[in-house]
């Protein structure tokens, strides 16, 4: 059987967000087991699971990203600002799926994992989630 939910999470601002909690308020009554895949809508933010108790990672994940590809005037696309073209690139490399599998009815993710929104954009506003239940 598959299931599916679709929403909206609160606007945030550039940088990694533990949005786990989130996600789990959201989803529909879990199989036993299976599998889950969380899809991000959008081309300049993405999703990936991390460590999620020391709010510190999610900063230095934020000072790498921002090294590795840095905002630049060079870039052809900056239709919707400066951040434009990066946030592209970021969530590409980064990707816009997570797989968690399900186990007893709950996602099972490790002790110290989280689900993170990678947000790449300065004013990237309410990102939207797709939520596919595989059991």
């Amino acid at each position: 059987m598959i299931q599916q939910v679709e929403f909206a999470l609160p606007k945030f601002p550039i940088g990694f967000h533990l949005i786990t909690e989130l996600v789990v308020k959201k989803l529909p009554a879990l199989p036993e087991t299976g599998m889950a895949n969380i899809f991000i809508k959008h081309t300049s933010a993405a999703l990936t699971i991390n460590e999620n108790a020391d709010y510190t990672v999610r900063k230095d994940f934020q000072k790498f990203i921002s090294t590795l590809v840095p905002f630049s005037n060079t870039y052809e696309h900056t239709l919707e600002g400066e951040d434009d073209m990066t946030a592209h690139i970021k969530s590409s490399l980064l990707g816009q799926s997570v797989w968690i599998p399900i186990s007893n009815g709950e996602l099972n993710l490790g002790t110290w994992q989280g689900i993170y929104l990678c947000e790449f954009r300065n004013h990237g506003g309410n990102r939207k989630l797709v939520i596919t239940i595989i059991s």
